[in-house]
Order: C-alpha cells, then sequence, then structure tokens
C-alpha cells in the first residue's frame, strides 16, 4: 500500500467519530502534492448540503487528534470542505447516489475522436460505466476514465 493510501485511511479512521458528532458523512479523503505542498482533504457532505460552521467545526476537532497521533511524515496542509457541486465520482456510493443525474466524462484518449461526454448516469459496475445521451446508451470502461463528476449544467 502506498503511503498516501496509508495517511488516508488512518485519516478515515481517526475521523470517524468526529464526523458522526457533527452530524455529516465522509465523502472522500485525498493526500496529494500539488506544486511544492502537499494537502490533506477531508471531503464532508450531508443531507441539504454542508456549511462553514459544518467544516470549521470538523477541522478544529481533527486538528487536535492530528497534532496528538502525528502520523504524517510530510509537511501538510490540512483542509475540510464539502465535494461541491461539481464533485467527482470515486466510489460506488458516490455512482449510487449519482444515478439519473448529469455526469461529465474525460477519457484518457479519444473514443470516435472525442474525449470529453456528458450524459445521464444510467448504470454502473465494477468494469463499466454507462450513460446516456440524447436516448443512446454509451458504455464506458472505468479503466478508460480519466474522471467522471457532476455536470454543473443549471
Amino acid at each position: 500500500m502506498a503511503k498516501h493510501e496509508e495517511y488516508e485511511n488512518k485519516t478515515k479512521e481517526l475521523i470517524a467519530d468526529i464526523l458522526k458528532d457533527a452530524g455529516v458523512e465522509l465523502y472522500d479523503v485525498d493526500f496529494e502534492k500539488e506544486g511544492s505542498d502537499w494537502y490533506l482533504r477531508v471531503y464532508i457532505d450531508k443531507e441539504g448540503g454542508v456549511t462553514i460552521d459544518d467544516c470549521e467545526k470538523v477541522s478544529r476537532a481533527f486538528n487536535t487528534i492530528l497534532d496528538k497521533e502525528d502520523y504524517i511524515e510530510e509537511t501538510y496542509i490540512f483542509e475540510v470542505s464539502s465535494p461541491g457541486l461539481g464533485r467527482k465520482l470515486k466510489k460506488d456510493i458516490h455512482f449510487e447516489k449519482a444515478i439519473g443525474e448529469s455526469v461529465d466524462i474525460k477519457t484518457f484518449k479519444p473514443i470516435d475522436k472525442q474525449k470529453e461526454f456528458t450524459g445521464i448516469l444510467k448504470a454502473f459496475d465494477q468494469d463499466t460505466v454507462t450513460i446516456a445521451v440524447e436516448d443512446k446508451e454509451t458504455v464506458f470502461n472505468r479503466k478508460d476514465i480519466a474522471i467522471i463528476k457532476l455536470s454543473l449544467d443549471f
């Protein structure tokens, strides 16, 4: 297991009670490098959306645990936020909640001379994602998808 996965898993384990007490659920955890800085990001969600107060409450409570546990070797910036309206779909639970919603897909390589697709998420399984575009269903191999996220079409 890669070091960043260990940090993410440890974060998920340690933050669970804080999230429960705050009345929010964990959407995702990322430990990634951007430029010269490392970021530990915790994305939270709840019915009706999260507020700045929710993020602040979780951040303050978890900062204490981060200082005590000190399990991340690198210097990093800690952030708590909502996954946003155009949230990435990474886990099966994310896909389940997005069935019937408009999604944007970017593929690693062109498919029929195109790398970007938008459609209604119809189905998914371990290996594929199916979207409908104008009553035509298109099936993508998950390994070919660089990113899939909710569309920001209003």
